[in-house]
């Protein structure tokens, strides 16, 4: 099955520095991190986080079984970033979302910790495939805001859950058989907070050449707002 791949990483309109970080390696690797903590420190965790998962991937690949591989490539990312913030005052409590997929025989497989996220649209119907690990996800999971409020609410950005903040991590895992037609969106929350999913589905549907969606994602974002980095990778699967 062919795959076209396209991705993009934009500072936004408020924030002086991007601490998002992706990996872009066709045919099989991609990734989104979103990066938090003071002074450079949300940088050097993302950075650090592909850098690591990028170098695992490629040293393991054809070894080990593909969901345990991307399992542990964030867990070698999570105890490389820990231990740096704890040697280093300047990074201490940085950490990082990733959204990574590793692609074989035509199947995704994906690890995830944070929020950002990791969309399928098949047969025009757009579905979330991670949950964010996120105080309003488990606000809305129990039902006290609905959607709409959790998508502005005040404290959207507070993790639940981040590589390199602590020695122990949870990492969700899964995977989706491709099909033709299928595209996969990797986005940090610069993209998600700004534009909602129905928003999101309309232009993934608008049949525009991949390199003009993703510009339009981004476009779109900056328009809404622009408060944070923003960052796409963006995958459609061919016949």
């Amino acid at each position: 099955m062919g795959l076209l791949a396209y991705a993009k990483s934009d500072i936004g309109l408020v924030r002086k520095t991007n601490e998002d970080s992706y990996i872009f390696a066709p045919p099989c690797l991609y990734a989104v991190a979103d990066g938090m903590g003071g002074h450079e420190a949300g940088e050097i965790a993302s950075s650090l986080a592909v850098s690591t998962l990028h170098e695992y991937i490629g040293k393991n690949s054809g070894v080990a079984e593909p969901q345990k591989m991307l399992r542990d490539a964030i867990y070698q990312a999570n105890r490389i970033i820990f231990e740096m913030s704890q040697q280093r005052p300047e990074c201490s409590g940085m950490g990082t979302t990733i959204t990574a997929v590793l692609i074989e025989d035509n199947t995704v497989f994906w690890g995830h910790v944070g929020d950002s996220r990791l969309y399928l649209l098949r047969e025009g119907s757009l579905q979330q495939l991670t949950q964010d690990h996120s105080l309003v996800w488990e606000l809305m999971q129990h039902g006290s805001i609905t959607p709409d409020e959790a998508h502005t609410h005040p404290h959207r950005n507070i993790l639940t859950r981040a590589v390199g903040t602590a020695d122990m991590l949870q990492i969700d895992c899964g995977c989706v058989k491709c099909r033709a037609g299928d595209q996969l969106l990797l986005a940090t929350d610069g993209l998600t907070s700004m534009l909602t999913d129905l928003e999101i589905r309309d232009i993934l549907l608008a049949n525009m050449d991949i390199a003009l969606t993703v510009d339009k994602l981004v476009e779109r974002a900056n328009a809404a707002g622009g408060l944070d980095n923003i960052t796409v990778v963006l995958l459609r699967c061919g016949s």
